[in-house]
């Protein structure tokens, strides 16, 4: 690991199209926007814009496909002027760059989405090249959002385990996180991939349709998150598990250590959008992964930037430098977790 450097991300690259709100209307009945805007959408666009944003030391690289269009190359740009590597942006001519179409209620917060996956369904094993990158950390996501990756083969593989298992035979830490699908698709994607992750983001939901252990994430039971990250982790993640949810975050590895971080006590008014924030979280965390922090600063951090997310409707327009972003706690507090 001491001569590579840097975040490789690869998975779904989407242009979110948000519009702000006044209410979520019924079938058939109105409702009015007030605003619109572009922005950045998908793990790897996420991860990789909240860490240059971060101001992060190291080289980031993006790994994906996007239509040829005007929608690609702008992301292609995009990643340029924030000195994110796109050399393994590919176009593709089957399918138009994805987007998703977000409806932001304006006095709530609460987003819902409408995706059109494009040619992010089509990414798979040959629009990717490990070898020729010298990158510390490959992040893949969203698993259950990248349908060539995601097929279940006839020996119960898929190729997502594939690609995480060539990433770790040519030395990269490998990091996943998942989407919160409403299916019963879990298990049979998800689980041949586990025993080559070294770190697994997932939030309450999906951790529970892995492992049927559900958790009340308004007054969350230590000792039941703790049940869910050992199970996940005797299914066969190598180093960590990293749970996060509305009121904080809990991380356990395989030698028993545990952390717990609440989120930041935004004050009331100041959270305008949640798009983005489990992937600002994971921006953070990953931030100082990278950097070999402890787990439980990396936590602050994931939980800093995941607060700094909540007040812009784009997914990273409110990210701030490092040392910004880890103020938010001396402002506001953390909760507390009991």
């Amino acid at each position: 690991m001491k001569d590579r450097n840097g975040i490789a991300a690869a998975g779904n690259w989407i242009l979110d199209i948000t519009k702000i709100i006044d209410v979520y209307p019924k079938q058939d009945t109105l409702a009015n926007i007030s605003a619109q805007s572009s922005n950045n959408g998908g793990a790897p666009y996420n991860v990789l814009k909240d860490l240059a944003k971060l101001k992060a030391p190291f080289p980031l690289y993006g790994i994906g496909l996007v239509g040829n269009d005007e929608t690609g190359k702008q992301i292609k740009k995009d990643c340029e002027d924030h000195s994110i590597d796109a050399g393994q942006i590919c176009y593709s001519s089957l399918a138009g760059t994805s987007y998703t179409d977000v409806m932001l209620v304006r006095d709530t917060g609460r987003r819902t989405f409408y995706h059109y996956r494009g040619a992010n369904a089509l990414f798979d094993l040959q629009h990717i090249d490990l070898k020729s990158l010298r990158a510390r950390v490959f992040h893949l996501g969203y698993l259950l959002l990248l349908d060539s990756l995601d097929e279940v083969k006839n020996n119960g593989r898929t190729n997502a385990s594939v690609l995480l298992e060539e990433a770790r035979a040519l030395g990269f830490k490998t990091t996943v996180d998942l989407v919160s699908e409403n299916s019963d698709r879990f298990k049979s994607i998800i689980i041949p991939s586990l025993p080559y992750i070294d770190v697994l983001f997932c939030n309450e939901y999906e951790a529970g349709k892995l492992t049927d252990i559900d958790i009340n994430t308004e007054n969350p039971d230590t000792d039941k998150i703790k049940e869910l990250i050992t199970r996940l982790l005797n299914m066969g993640v190598k180093e960590w598990v990293i749970l996060h949810f509305p009121t904080g975050c809990a991380a356990g590895n395989a030698q028993g250590d545990f952390f717990y971080q609440g989120s930041v006590n935004m004050p009331e008014g100041s959270i305008i959008g949640t798009t983005g924030a489990g992937d600002a979280f994971a921006a953070g965390t990953l931030y100082g992964y990278h950097e070999n922090w402890p787990m439980d600063k990396c936590l602050e951090l994931g939980v800093c930037s995941a607060a700094m997310s909540l007040t812009q409707a784009g997914c990273s327009d409110g990210i701030l430098p490092r040392d910004q972003t880890i103020q938010l706690s001396k402002q506001f507090g953390y909760r507390i977790l009991k």
